[in-house]
């Protein structure tokens, strides 16, 4: 039997911010953009998400909400160097972590580098942990599975802990709602209403064959989820499997022009960031908001890797002519690459240099 803990950060860049400024404390905070932009909130203390703020929420919706909510923008190097130190915390316990994104993280202790037994424990030592080193507090999911951990981590928020025995597995999951699942997102989730299953208990009434016929493949996988059964490893060397950069304009964009601009210097960052930690792709996409929320995505692969900025921008072009750009106002673009090479393709070390002191974003922080 698995033991695994989720170790989820409390508002990890709100409070960042609030440590090293206490005046912000007890003071509705978003981390993100200005209130009066089309950026987007990055984090929201708990006095902020009183008023309904969340992450992701447009920075002027959120405005709207709490017209005294303090706007401050967010330090991604600050932030980075505290994960840092949380994750030192995680290895001096097992190899076996799992970061998700830099306030979360999957820890399998079954075997461990301190020969305790009860994860509860190393748990609640993680958490004093991390605590004494960097002033900031976590929650944490204690479970034989990685699903069931990351919602344990959720239970009892902030500064929480709370353990799901194996038998207790099922009691747990039973009444939560199937939007909790990961994996299930707005379209899956309006199926499933549709079907009247709108709790984990109404999705283990059904049978696989039934799920295989109304979802594919991904019916095995919510069968087993119904019955508290998740065989993921924690995958502690787990690469990224794209690169990109994209940004919410400060306003809608009408001019063709004027985005091709920006997607050049977009194609530009991006291959300079692979080519900075020696990698190639072969995979181009372009990314497309128009003002309406409408998203769309066109990629291309190419034969050889990406020798180029250039080249890249170039593939960029041919899919913009696929989009509705210079016709409908677009809110947001962007530009990532893939497709890296497998282990049997022998990668060739090329150097380029491009001045690229001018590049400007549009806005505090990206939506992703």
């Amino acid at each position: 039997m698995k033991k695994i803990i989720h170790i989820d950060m409390d508002m990890f860049y709100a409070a960042v911010e609030m440590r090293d400024d206490p005046g912000l404390r007890g003071k509705p905070l978003v981390v993100g953009g200005k209130p009066d932009s089309r950026g987007v909130v990055c984090a929201a203390n708990y006095e902020a998400r009183k008023y309904g703020i969340h992450s992701a929420m447009s920075c002027a919706v959120a405005y709207r909400k709490c017209p005294f909510c303090l706007f401050i923008p967010p330090h991604f190097d600050k932030y980075r160097k505290v994960s840092q130190e949380i994750r030192e915390i995680f290895y001096s316990f097992t190899d076996l972590v799992e970061p998700l994104s830099l306030d979360e993280a999957y820890l399998d202790v079954t075997e461990n580098k301190v020969g305790e037994g009860s994860a509860t424990l190393i748990a609640r030592a993680i958490k004093r942990m991390i605590y004494e080193k960097t002033g900031l507090t976590a929650s944490a999911g204690v479970a034989p599975n990685k699903f069931i951990a990351k919602i344990a981590s959720d239970y009892k928020k902030p500064d929480g802990l709370w353990v799901v025995a194996p038998s207790q597995v099922l009691s747990f999951i039973r009444g939560l709602a199937v939007v909790r699942v990961p994996g299930i997102g707005k379209v899956m989730n309006e199926k499933l209403q549709g079907m009247g299953i709108a709790k984990i208990s109404d999705l283990s009434e059904k049978s696989l064959s039934f799920l295989l016929q109304e979802f594919g493949k991904t019916g095995s996988y919510l069968y087993n989820i119904a019955q508290g059964i998740d065989e993921r490893e924690v995958k502690p060397h787990r690469e990224r499997q794209s690169y990109g950069r994209e940004t919410t304009f400060e306003r809608d964009i009408e001019s063709k022009e004027e985005v091709l601009h920006f997607l050049e210097k977009c194609s530009r960052r991006v291959f300079q960031e692979l080519t900075d930690i020696h990698r190639q792709a072969k995979t181009v996409t372009l990314k497309i908001k128009y003002y309406d929320f409408q998203t769309m995505t066109r990629r291309v692969t190419a034969k050889s890797f990406f020798s180029s900025a250039e080249e890249i921008f170039h593939h960029i072009q041919e899919l913009l002519e696929k989009t509705e750009v210079g016709e409908k106002p677009i809110r947001l673009a962007g530009v990532s690459l893939s497709g890296f090479p497998s282990g049997k393709e022998k990668y060739e070390q090329l150097e380029f240099c491009f001045d690229d002191e001018n590049f400007e974003f549009y806005s505090y922080c990206k939506e992703e």
